[in-house]
């Protein structure tokens, strides 16, 4: 009964988010409630609700606080100089402007928002693309491939992955370092490789066409907010939070990290009480938005798992799964992964069907960990770039000026190789079972 009722719970969630019937935050609060109710638990359901957001309030705190640190230092234009130094560094060799390409996508998406990697990163390069002739769908697929292998801890991928297992960050986030710098060595690999079929293409003496140089124009208010002279500070503070993030991230909260990072970000750049509330404002909206699908995660995870239709289901999934291909279901999700993300988006996996693949996994002998690291290297990471199911997919095309057919005929090789690549990585490094 219980496995049933799970069944139809995740079901009519994923029917409720995929058909847009209903936005993840309303589904994932009103249909585990009204599940709980149906399965005879009535008060109970208070107790599920509030044990799973407590879960999760670690998590949701790192995320808020990433936002607005990440949105602060952006403000007082730390990445404005190494977007310059790139852009003149490219010159009009095809070769280097894919691999600036990528480099400066990666760069801007250390806050974790393809949306801004995209609407920075596009423009940028797009007059260069053009005046050479080259193809729009090489930027596409550079600025897509940099964005989608960086998995960093307070990415939206991570945070779900993390929210779901109820595990912290740093569990699945740092046996994956080594794996994320194979990703990367690929990414540019790729880009160069991009890059020399451009040459080849376009076949001529490229270094001595005249190209102007592709600069990002600041508003009078962006301009006011540019702190250059804090530009050393900023990059050394963001070096410290990170690095002890990683090295000490089961000793210290990563939100902590965050909050302290945070706190004197706005001290030494906007030291002025409006200025602070003022960048605070500009960026809550955005870490709002996240907090609030995160705590409605915990109402859906609190009622599953304290339920225990979870539990029922992977136990009747149990008896379908030959025991000797317990120890390949990480491989086979890791390589599987990249694609689904052209069927599910981020809350209808993270949150209805992770958790039941991790479920299954662990009655066979599987940690949940090993499940979380598999969906990261391609759910919505690499796959969210070409997956119709998130807004950042038409902000390439549109920016770019291509179809999205076009765009996902061309970049879904390269992202899947790139998934492929990290995948055979963890089995190299012994992070996965062969």
């Amino acid at each position: 009964m219980l496995a049933l009722l799970g069944v139809a719970t995740i079901v009519v969630l994923l029917v409720a988010i995929l058909s847009r019937r209903m936005s993840a935050l309303v589904a994932l609060i009103a249909v585990p409630v009204a599940a709980s109710l149906i399965g005879g638990f009535g008060l109970q359901t208070s107790h599920f609700v509030i044990a799973g957001i407590k879960g999760l309030a670690p998590v949701v705190g790192m995320f808020v606080f990433a936002i607005l640190y990440f949105g602060t230092i952006t403000d007082a234009g730390t990445l404005d100089p190494i977007i310059d130094r790139i852009l003149r560094t490219v010159g009009t060799r095809p070769t280097r402007i894919v691999v600036g390409t990528a480099l400066l996508a990666l760069l801007i998406h250390l806050d974790g928002s393809g949306a801004v990697c995209f609407l920075i990163a596009i423009p940028a390069m797009l007059p260069l693309y053009d005046r050479l002739n080259m193809d729009r769908r090489v930027l596409a697929a550079a600025v897509s491939l940099a964005a989608g292998v960086n998995f960093l801890p307070w990415t939206g991928p991570m945070i779900r992955a993390s929210a779901s297992l109820h595990l912290p960050v740093s569990a699945i986030f740092n046996p994956l370092i080594p794996v994320q710098i194979v990703g990367l060595v690929f990414v540019f690999g790729t880009a160069w490789l991009l890059g020399k079929r451009e040459e080849r293409r376009l076949g001529a003496n490229l270094a001595t066409t005249d190209v102007l140089l592709a600069r990002h124009d600041l508003t009078d208010e962006e301009k006011a907010l540019r702190r250059p002279r804090n530009f050393w500070f900023n990059i050394l503070l963001t070096v410290a939070v990170l690095g002890t993030m990683v090295a000490m991230g089961e000793k210290i909260p990563p939100a902590l990290m965050f909050m302290i990072g945070l706190c004197i970000a706005l001290l030494v750049n906007y030291p002025n009480v409006e200025m602070q509330r003022k960048r605070i404002d500009a960026h809550a909206r955005a870490a709002l938005m996240m907090a609030a699908i995160l705590l409605a995660a915990g109402v859906f995870t609190g009622i599953m798992q304290g339920s225990g239709m979870l539990k029922a289901m992977a136990q009747a999934a149990v008896g379908f799964v030959p025991a000797s291909m317990a120890g390949h279901i990480p491989v086979i999700l890791g390589f599987v992964s990249m694609p689904l993300s052209l069927l599910f988006d981020p809350d209808s996996f993270y949150f209805g069907v992770l958790p039941v693949i991790a479920e299954v996994s662990a009655q066979l002998g599987v940690p949940a960990v090993k499940i979380g690291q598999a969906a990261i290297l391609g759910q919505m990471t690499t796959g969210f770039p070409i997956s119709p199911l998130t807004p950042a997919t038409f902000l390439v095309i549109g920016l770019t000026g291509i179809d999205l057919a076009e765009h996902q005929r061309f970049s879904f090789p390269l992202l899947f190789g790139a998934s492929a690549v990290m995948t055979l990585a963890c089995v190299v490094f012994g992070i996965f079972p062969l």
